[in-house]
């Protein structure tokens, strides 16, 4: 794995597939060595073998980690064993009527559990999401009913953990049918808030979540948290754009005029700039208040507006001289807002605004279009270039 789980390696302890929730003994815990790595706590002795303990005390490599998670694809393989796992104060630790939190194998999920059972004794059983986190887990089918049925038996959690309330994430819940796992395993699912951080509350509710607990929030900072994932993946395809918006400005029947690639090449890099802000910072910013449901249509007012408000500032800039000005403006209001469009519709992935279904169909209806402006676009520069060359 790409961060080595802060150079933590780790040892599974074979166990048979499970039948009907159970397990003929043999336990399936995850155990790291060596053990006195930063998030374990040591073992702990169970009737179904031993168990890692976690800390639920978060380190600096932990919080590194959290922080890669947010800009870079380094989320793809920031994953801990699936299995159980033991929290609780060393020489303590739960029991047979501890509750039992199941989670994603997700390392950013699990730690952000962990941290909230601070001062508990509870089980954390980690199921195998691929390193999914629960909620888009669930809806990929990895974090599901058969997943939890076998992650209970291959953990002989009734053995190891007893039949304690096993507590599920309530963003897990369209994956799992808990009559089905009632059935298989005899363990009775409770959903608990959709926050971690309300787990204590949960609990001393008397394991009820009030209307706040149960309500998805997506409010701004949430967003902003999330587009850094946005803007970073399209500012590392930004220097191709760059090189082919100077090729096409500096080419010249005599060859390359670096002159010509930077007047006219850089107000476009400024445009693709602005573009790109404005679909992954501006649109997730005041997503709530622009217009229309479409996240495509959010994005290409969002650039539309961005790149007019920019083209006036800089009114001079490339819009003056005598030949196809009009041409340009043209070319650019065609491409930068489409871009600005494509840039925010990417963000439907990580919103509560949005459905399967819907993106698909929102995907359908735009890629034609997407398509038809960048053609057009080229068309319009290659008009351009014919002008400047008095070919035309």
């Amino acid at each position: 794995m790409a961060d080595k789980l802060s150079e933590i390696k780790f040892t599974l302890q074979p166990a048979p597939e499970p039948n009907a929730g159970q397990s003929d003994g043999n336990s399936c815990c995850c155990i790291p060595q060596p053990l006195e790595a930063e998030w374990s706590g040591g073992v702990l002795q169970t009737p179904a073998g031993p168990v890692c303990r976690v800390s639920t005390e978060l380190t600096r490599k932990d919080l590194w980690g959290r922080f890669k998670c947010r800009v870079s694809s380094f989320r793809d393989s920031y994953t801990v064993p699936p299995g159980l796992y033991a929290v609780g104060e060393p020489g303590i630790g739960p029991d047979g009527g501890s509750d039992i939190f199941v989670s994603a194998n997700y390392k950013f999920s699990f730690d952000m559990l962990r941290r909230e059972l601070h001062g508990m004794n509870a089980w954390i059983l980690a199921l195998d999401t691929k390193g999914i986190n629960v909620w888009c887990a669930a809806g990929k089918g990895t974090f599901g009913t058969d997943e939890l049925i076998k992650r209970i038996g291959a953990a002989s959690l009734a053995k190891a953990a007893g039949r304690g309330r096993l507590i599920l994430p309530q963003l897990g819940a369209p994956g799992v049918n808990a009559t089905g796992v009632r059935r298989a395993t005899g363990f009775r699912l409770s959903y608990g808030p959709v926050r971690a951080k309300d787990i204590p509350a949960y609990i001393r509710a008397g394991y009820k979540a009030d209307r706040d607990m149960r309500e998805v929030k997506f409010g701004v900072l949430d967003r902003l948290a999330l587009s850094p994932m946005e803007i970073i993946p399209a500012m590392k395809r930004y220097p191709l754009f760059a090189l082919i918006t100077l090729l096409i400005f500096g080419l010249a029947p005599q060859g390359i005029i670096f002159k010509d690639a930077i007047s006219g090449g850089l107000p476009f890099l400024l445009y693709g700039l602005i573009s790109v802000l404005a679909g992954a910072f501006l649109v997730p910013v005041f997503l709530p208040f622009i217009p229309f449901r479409s996240f495509a249509v959010k994005g290409w007012i969002t650039g539309a507006a961005a790149f007019v408000i920019t083209a006036r500032t800089f009114a001079f800039f490339p819009y003056s001289g005598p030949i196809g000005p009009n041409i340009l403006f043209w070319a650019d209001l065609v491409f930068f807002p489409m871009a600005s469009s494509y840039t925010a519709l990417q963000f439907t992935g990580s919103t509560t605004f949005t459905c399967i279904s819907g993106v698909k169909k929102e995907l359908k209806a735009a890629l034609p279009v997407y398509i038809a402006s960048a053609a057009a676009a080229v068309v319009l520069l290659a008009i351009y270039k014919l002008l400047v060359w008095r070919l035309l």
